[in-house]
């Protein structure tokens, strides 16, 4: 009796679709808006694997033949760009240090989109060691592939397909109201932050700015109560310590000067910017690389592991390798790896012949190869590894970017710079922080990927095709940040770069220390004194935090996010710290209810619909402002009403429209 062939051909599911890849794109551009926005604001960025799911799930339902497959492919095409946003952390460095004065669209784009493949390419050969055969927990990925399997398939039975438009709703709401308060802010209706400056004792001064965002709120609820309040601890330590302390050294305040007048908040400011910053950065700093010496010893283990899975394979017949192990083949992957060096080997060559280094290029475009060859494989490898026990959002790329601009920085000290003048000196650190760039691109996919392919792996995806959609994902990514940056630089600047005095600058944290420390190295130029102290109360929390979590069950301080509080501005961290606690409470009573994950999933879908909502309007009215020249060209009120009765309306409406949205989202999971 001969077999019936429909019974045994494999069946054919949509996955690796144009449609696919086309929302994937579309939620891209939207959500590397608000990463970059928020990014640069707060130092901190948002995971947009679950959003961009539930979005793809409630758009594709509508069409014939949809897969949880397909869906993994929208939210790897949209993951992947949204991780790349990270660059943020670096490429404003060169505007800092005023070497830019805007974002060259084609150099951008090339060292995102060069670093981003190179971050696809490295990372494929640790597939085997560190998903499939590693017991790392992979927390963002498993909680994806749980989303996703709960209603992103063909077969999803009612309550599943109920609860994806739940999900769509709280990001289309979150969005919304987010979004409405952002443009009723712009007009000056309500005030966008409630801001005080006074003194303490005779010469010392301080103050708070509590911003009204509903983004770096939501930034809050997503980090967690204990990341927020470590960040509050860090603002305490930068304002109630550090600025009193340092401007009662330096202050030149008349006795009777007004508890608030603008020369107590320009001596506050100060004293923030030139010290305090500084502190934060020794803090910053001494935290990264305690992260990272934390993960030496299972990153070792996990590099073990894949060289061992590697020669298992060549041992094997790969061409009998199920479709669920199939990846881009390692020939394949050499060569695209080795494609992307020749320009990246151009960009270097023409860096150092338009910076004046023309007569060491040889050196450096030959260095500066090897360099990215052998950082990039070791970024790979350790921020694969720390995706896997952390999660792709925890893990510590600020650290990466340290060790990584000091390395370059250092390289240029030993072999160029007794041969040049010290007036080259400024295009040995752009030339550091060029390297650096591409460098650090790779490690924010390679942070992203595993995760991706851990999602992939629990939804029975192909990797050869989440590889591809990677790599889609990356070029989108490379394309839509650099305008963005360019809007946002022109619109708002960023703190400690040249040029006329902005009324918001954007702090770009990251970017700023990273600048800072090329130029330290190179150029000598640090307060190393206020870095030194930073590093002792890096250290002292370093200690609280290893203490708290040997005793207690889940109390924990960490000293990254202490760094960045002292190192952001209170505009950038105190709403963070808001967030972090009504998201603890809502998470808490979520906990009381008959659906807990649920509802507390619903939570974080409309804490990420806050953050797209008011990042793209915020990139709009960027726009707006650059191109208009006015501060505030969209105000429908005067300077004495937005001083004044706005802040306290702005700030009750605020409240208001916080409680009301959590009831409704704790509700909608009752109903």
């Amino acid at each position: 009796m001969m077999a019936n062939p429909a019974a045994t051909a494999p069946i054919v599911r949509a996955e690796l679709t144009v449609r696919g890849l086309i929302l994937g794109v579309l939620i891209t551009v939207a959500f590397s808006a608000a990463n970059v926005f928020f990014g640069l604001k707060a130092g901190l960025t948002f995971a947009t694997s679950i959003p961009a799911a539930v979005i793809s799930m409630a758009v594709l339902r509508g069409f014939k033949g949809m897969t949880v497959q397909e869906n993994n492919i929208v939210q790897t095409v949209a993951s992947a760009a949204g991780t790349l946003t990270s660059i943020i952390f670096v490429l404003p460095g060169f505007v800092i240090i005023g070497w830019w004065s805007g974002f060259p669209y084609w150099v951008s784009t090339a060292i995102c989109a060069l670093g981003g493949i190179l971050g696809v390419m490295y990372s494929i050969p640790l597939r085997r060691a560190l998903v499939t055969q590693s017991d790392l927990p992979y927390p963002e990925g498993v909680a994806c592939a749980e989303v996703l399997k709960v209603g992103g398939g063909e077969h999803a039975d009612a309550a599943a397909v109920e609860e994806s438009r739940d999900g769509l709703r709280a990001v289309v709401w979150g969005s919304i109201v987010s979004s409405v308060f952002a443009v009723i802010v712009a007009t000056r209706v309500f005030a966008s932050d409630v801001v005080r400056y006074f003194r303490v004792g005779e010469r010392g001064v301080t103050g708070f700015d509590l911003f009204l965002s509903f983004a770096l709120f939501a930034v809050g609820h997503l980090v967690g109560l204990w990341v927020g309040l470590a960040m509050g601890l860090g603002a305490l330590i930068g304002w109630a310590w550090g600025v009193p302390h340092f401007s009662a050294l330096m202050s030149s305040l008349a006795p009777g000067l007004a508890p608030d007048g603008d020369a107590i908040a320009k001596l506050a400011n100060a004293t923030w910017s030139h010290q305090v910053r500084f502190v934060g950065a020794g803090a910053i700093g001494v935290s990264a690389v305690w992260t990272l010496a934390k993960l030496f010893k299972p990153v070792a283990a996990g590099l073990s592991s894949a060289i061992a899975a590697s020669r298992a394979r060549a041992a094997g017949n790969a061409a009998l390798l199920p479709r669920t192990e199939q990846d881009i083949p390692i020939g394949t992957v050499a060569l695209i790896t080795l494609a992307c060096m020749v320009p990246i080997g151009f960009l270097l060559a023409n860096f150092s012949v338009s910076s004046g280094l023309g007569d060491h290029m040889l050196l450096l475009v030959t260095a500066g190869i090897v360099y990215i060859a052998i950082m990039s494989f070791f970024v790979s490898a350790v921020c694969g590894y720390m995706a896997g026990l952390i999660g792709s959002s925890n893990s510590p790329l600020s650290g990466i970017g340290i060790l990584v601009v000091i390395g370059a920085a250092l390289l240029l000290v030993f072999g160029v710079r007794a041969s040049v003048p010290a007036s080259a000196y400024k295009s040995l650190v752009a030339y550091a922080l060029f390297v650096t760039s591409i460098v650090f691109a790779v490690a924010t996919i390679a942070n992203n990927n595993l995760q991706d392919l851990k999602t992939g792996q629990l939804v029975d995806a192909t990797p050869w095709k989440q590889q591809v959609a990677l790599v889609i994902g990356v070029i989108a990514g490379a394309a839509i940040i650099p305008p963005i940056l360019d809007l946002l630089n022109h619109a708002y600047g960023f703190v400690g770069a040249p040029g006329p005095v902005r009324a918001h600058p954007l702090p770009a944290p990251q970017a700023g220390l990273i600048s800072a420390l090329a130029q330290g190295v190179i150029q000598n130029n640090v307060d190393w004194s206020l870095i030194r102290i930073g590093m002792v109360v890096g250290v002292l929390i370093i200690i609280i935090d290893e203490t708290l979590r040997r005793v207690t069950k889940s109390a924990h301080l960490s000293p990254l996010a202490v760094g960045l509080g002292i190192y952001l501005p209170t505009q950038s961290t105190l709403m963070v710290v808001v967030g972090a606690v009504v998201g603890w409470y809502f998470d808490r009573r979520a906990a009381r209810g008959t659906r807990p994950e649920a509802t507390r999933q619903l939570g974080v879908l409309l804490a990420s619909g806050m953050i797209v909502g008011e990042g793209l309007v915020g990139v709009v009215i960027a726009g707006i402002v650059a191109f208009s020249g006015r501060e505030f060209p969209l105000a429908l009120v005067g300077d004495e009403y937005a001083n004044g009765a706005a802040v306290w309306i702005g700030a009750g409406a605020f409240a208001l429209v916080t409680f009301l949205l959590y009831r409704w989202a704790a509700r909608l999971r009752r109903a």
